[in-house]
């Protein structure tokens, strides 16, 4: 559905998109994820015509969009700030944009009902606009956006004004409004977890350009760079000596853990990572409690802090012999007790789970 072909942006000597390549696929719910000021909002508005290029093409549907102004482009935007007009009603909000359509009133008035219905607001058409929730003016939007049957749906950090359990419920709503709809969906966010709870493939994004692009599950397990493992959630970096290489596998002696080989599928494709370190998630280290047997690997720790989130609880554990401290997440199940700060454990982990940074 899009094509980027080496976008390149100047904001006078300001090298704001630098090279830009890529495919996002017809249907697809597509993110671009990044920190603040890593270019993931400026490339959006060059897709919706709200910014030109300075070398480079976007094209969509197979069509360059070089000389296509936003209006007449085939996409809409949904703001950060929503952008509903609070003097008029959610019906007027939404059929703004069919103020030039050529279909009757009546015909207006089945389209409005029927893009409300879609968002879950049927029967809100005579509402104030102002008397609505954060969550339903978000919805209000996206009908807004939508009632003119885009082919590219625009979001611009749509979540980031609502409460987190409300930002949780409109993330599901979101997913399934883009499966019945069908359209390609394209996602700004600086949240990882909203990327990945909600794409099916993430552009990550650092200073103009773009470090990785894959589905959720390889950009949290396989990043291709220690860069990319440190933004997406929380990795454990572990010093590590490589010893050998053998056709793209490598043994490596860790810190604390000890010898391991590592397949080529568990080595980082970004050489420039500095010191040589192994990546390992919380989630892949498991505390064994007294009695507890693993077949897995183990090492002797000792807790230093714990942290409660109610279903979860975090430990960060010095590894036994070493000043190397991890942190590690336990899933909190009837029958298991949270451990104590200065308790002595064992640590099990499986040399499947690691990532090697070169």
């Amino acid at each position: 559905m899009i094509e980027f072909r080496d976008i390149q942006k100047y904001y006078g000597d300001y090298h704001a998109l630098r090279g830009i390549n890529g495919t996002i696929k017809a249907g697809e719910f597509f993110s671009l994820l990044g920190p603040s000021g890593c270019g993931k909002t400026t490339l959006l508005r060059t897709i919706a015509g709200f910014e030109g290029v300075d070398s480079g093409a976007v094209l969509i549907d197979g069509r360059d969009m070089s000389d296509v102004p936003a209006n007449l482009r085939p996409t809409n935007m949904v703001f950060q700030s929503y952008a509903i007009f609070p003097h008029m009603t959610v019906a007027e909000n939404v059929a703004f944009g069919l103020r030039r359509d050529p279909r009757s009133k009546a015909e207006k008035a089945a389209a409005v009902e029927e893009a409300l219905t879609m968002v879950g607001l049927k029967g809100y058409g005579a509402r104030a606009a102002h008397a609505l929730s954060g969550g339903q003016r978000q919805r209000v939007a996206l009908a807004r956006a939508l009632i003119l049957k885009p082919k590219v749906l625009l979001l611009d950090e749509p979540l980031s004004a609502l409460d987190k359990k409300m930002r949780e419920h409109m993330q599901v709503e979101l997913i399934k409004l883009q499966r019945q709809v069908g359209i390609t969906f394209i996602l700004v966010t600086h949240d990882q977890e909203e990327a990945l709870v909600m794409s099916d493939r993430i552009a990550v994004m650092f200073e103009g350009q773009i470090a990785q692009l894959a589905d959720p599950e390889t950009l949290y397990r396989r990043p291709n760079s220690r860069k990319v493992a440190d933004f997406i959630g929380t990795m454990n970096f572990i010093p590590c000596e490589i010893l050998s290489e053998n056709a793209g596998s490598y043994e490596v002696d860790i810190k604390g853990l000890g010898r391991v080989t590592l397949g080529a599928d568990q080595v980082a494709s970004d050489e420039n990572s500095g010191t040589p370190a192994v990546g390992l998630r919380p989630e892949a280290l498991t505390l064994l409690f007294p009695g507890q047997s693993s077949e897995e690997r183990k090492v002797p720790g000792k807790i230093d802090e714990v942290i409660y989130f109610g279903d979860m609880t975090s430990y960060d554990v010095f590894i036994g012999g070493t000043d190397i401290e991890v942190r590690l997440s336990m899933r909190n199940v009837p029958g298991r007790p949270v451990m104590d700060v200065g308790t002595e454990v064992e640590l099990s982990w499986s040399p499947s789970a690691l990532v090697l940074f070169r």
